[in-house]
């Protein structure tokens, strides 16, 4: 009998990004000779790499071979060297591209504390308590990112009448649908969802305030609540356990998801999916390239390692796989294996301090 075949594009991008990515994929194939898969992988370029290469952040073959495959995976896109191009083009604007390119609207980010890692919060152990699980849901192609944007005819930031504007606008289409995937991700967890916007200040949020009023009917066995977004910051560091799931619109997710983040420890143990209405997605690990470390053994992979149970779990509906890779990350935190960053010298064995390699092989050889 043939192997199933899965064909997925991976974007390693800049920095760090080639160096966890790689571990990602030693990862992939290590679930493709266990379970029998064909993983058919094929790297693209984008981000600073894309420019340097190809004269643009986003290539056009980059954009073919991603909307060709099942699923594809990034690694992190940016650093100073992009920052400011005569051309205007940067990294990050290869990755607004490609979340449009594959119309994907919805940013699933998980903010797990694990067990093993609870040292790594910055809040106290009784306001953690036993670890902490939150899903904030992200609308991710709407709102003042994407929305009108204009400025002074002879922009120059030394003239005080000079302006500048973002237009925050958002249609019931669009909140439907993000709302749609927040109640769906709330049944399958804890049944519980808050839907967070400015309604006391921004037009666009009353209405998403009025939208959700009505969608919330047809969840009946979803407890809700609604929050000001100023509130939820506080409350993320207050009391994030009262959260199970959020659901917000761009511009709040992009600062609560990295809020929510830092509650959770090291940004580099998240992962996060990209969806749209089919099964194709978009999976990376939260953080950024830091170029400062790239190539040098220290990044930590498992954030990208953990964007791959996501994968086959949204894209590929390879389950059992899924839970596999989770169980053996679990299995090398408990065995007591850290990366720098999730390393305690108070707590932890000197001897199992590993680098991104190490740490990479070590995820593999556990998997069964």
């Amino acid at each position: 009998m043939a192997k199933k075949t899965f064909n997925i594009v991976t974007l390693p991008g800049d920095g760090i990004g080639p160096d966890i990515v790689k571990q990602a994929v030693k990862v992939i194939n290590r679930i493709g000779e266990i379970y029998g898969y064909d993983f058919k992988i094929t790297e693209k370029r984008m981000g600073g790499i894309a420019i340097d290469m190809d004269g643009c952040s986003l290539p056009q073959d980059t954009i073919d071979a991603a909307l060709a495959s099942d699923a594809v995976l990034l690694g992190a896109v940016g650093g100073p060297k992009w920052d400011n191009l005569p051309n205007g083009d940067r990294p990050e604007k290869g990755l607004l591209g490609i979340r449009g390119a594959l119309k994907l609207y919805a940013n699933l980010r998980p903010a797990v504390l694990y067990p093993q890692l609870q040292h790594t919060s910055p809040l106290k152990a009784e306001i953690i308590g036993d670890g902490l699980d939150i899903l904030v849901v992200r609308e991710l192609t709407g709102g003042m990112y994407f929305g009108e944007k204009a400025n002074s005819p002879k922009f120059n930031p030394e003239n005080k009448d000079c302006w500048a504007s973002d237009l925050e606008k958002y249609s019931v289409f669009e909140i439907e649908r993000i709302l749609k995937t927040g109640f769906e991700a709330a049944q399958k967890r804890n049944h519980k969802l808050c839907c967070v916007h400015k309604a006391n200040v921004l037009e666009s949020s009353r209405l998403w305030r009025a939208v959700f009023d009505r969608v919330k009917k047809n969840y009946p066995d979803v407890e809700t609540s609604e929050m000001y977004v100023d509130n939820c910051a506080m409350q993320l560091v207050r009391n994030p356990r009262q959260f199970d799931v959020i659901v917000t619109s761009n511009i709040f997710g992009d600062i609560l998801t990295d809020e929510a983040s830092q509650v959770a420890g090291s940004i580099g143990m998240l992962a996060s999916a990209s969806l749209g209405a089919g099964t194709l997605g978009l999976y990376e690990p939260i953080h950024g390239s830091a170029p400062d470390i790239a190539g040098k053994n220290l990044a930590n992979p498992l954030a990208t390692i953990l964007s791959v149970p996501m994968m086959f779990r949204y894209s590929l509906g390879l389950m059992k796989e899924a839970d596999a890779i989770d169980k053996a990350v679990m299995d090398v935190l408990n065995a007591g294996y850290r990366t720098g960053d999730i390393f305690n010298k108070d707590l932890d064995d000197a001897s199992k301090k590993v680098g991104t390699e190490e740490m990479g092989d070590l995820v593999v050889k556990a998997l069964k």
